[in-house]
């Protein structure tokens, strides 16, 4: 094994740029999805629970009649 100073091996881990495309890409889509998935969760699952809620009323209203 080759022995390296300390500066080298920096210089050498600082000048490496592999991985730095898929890196900055895993970035920029996070920072695109991070605001919708804030959104859907604020505006767009209080919707959803409503619906689900409301379909749940509506079966438990009609349970009476399912039994006769």
């Amino acid at each position: 094994m080759k022995k390296r100073s300390l500066p080298g091996l920096l210089r050498e881990v600082h000048e490496d740029q592999e991985g730095a495309v898929s890196l900055e890409t895993i970035l920029i889509i996070g920072a695109i999805a991070l605001p919708i998935l804030i959104f859907l969760i604020k505006v767009g699952w209080p919707r959803v629970k409503g619906y689900f809620t409301k379909g749940m009323d509506s079966l438990d209203a009609e349970l009476p009649n399912a039994t006769q």
